[in-house]
């Protein structure tokens, strides 16, 4: 029988963020894979670039810093959209969206969907729908890149939850291409060996 659970909806975040030692996966930087990803774009092409359920959005002050200027923010609650721009004052207003990633309208097109911890965060029976929504929103040769938690967390009754890359490889095969789909070797000490780099193109 599949575990049913509660709503993890913008109420449930937002008490989430504002408890002391409930965000264990904010390690107050981008992560070694994803800064060493960043730091190799090309900033004169100036992708447009959704990071969906970013949190504090380290990955986004990253590259706002590098000199990325079409980055877009989205999170559900409001508590680290104002973090964020607490931290970058001249990150641009109108790419803060206090949004639910699924309602998001295809219109509104990417080259580029970086995940970090949103798709742990999420209710595992949303999983077959965020790779849909990933794919809808990406221009044609577009890129979802970012971590995967390799590794599973049994029992769990609230985020993060885990997986495996079987499991992952049968939501996203239908949409993408698999340029790269293994286990990141820069990941933080504490991660090392459960964490799965993707680089993935839009089929």
């Amino acid at each position: 029988m599949q575990t049913v659970f509660p709503p993890f909806d913008a109420a449930y975040w937002q008490a989430r963020y504002a408890t002391p030692g409930r965000a264990g996966w904010d390690v107050g930087g981008p992560t070694p894979p994803l800064r060493a990803y960043f730091d190799q774009l090309a900033v004169v092409q100036q992708p447009r670039i959704l990071i969906p359920g970013a949190g504090r959005a380290y990955e986004a002050q990253y590259l706002h810093r590098l000199g990325f200027r079409n980055v877009v923010v989205a999170d559900l609650a409001p508590e680290p959209l104002a973090a964020l721009a607490a931290r970058v004052p001249d990150f641009p207003k109108e790419n803060l969206w206090l949004a639910d990633f699924f309602a998001l309208p295809p219109t509104e097109a990417f080259d580029l969907v970086i995940e970090q911890t949103f798709f742990c965060a999420l209710d595992p029976s949303l999983r077959p729908a965020y790779a849909r929504q990933c794919a809808a929103l990406l221009r044609p040769g577009g890129k979802l890149v970012g971590l995967l938690f390799d590794t599973e967390f049994p029992n769990a009754a609230e985020p993060p939850f885990g997986g495996s890359r079987e499991e992952y490889r049968a939501y996203f095969a239908p949409y993408f291409q698999f340029s790269h789909f293994d286990t990141a070797y820069n990941s933080l000490r504490a991660r090392a060996g459960r964490e799965l780099f993707i680089c993935l193109r839009l089929a």
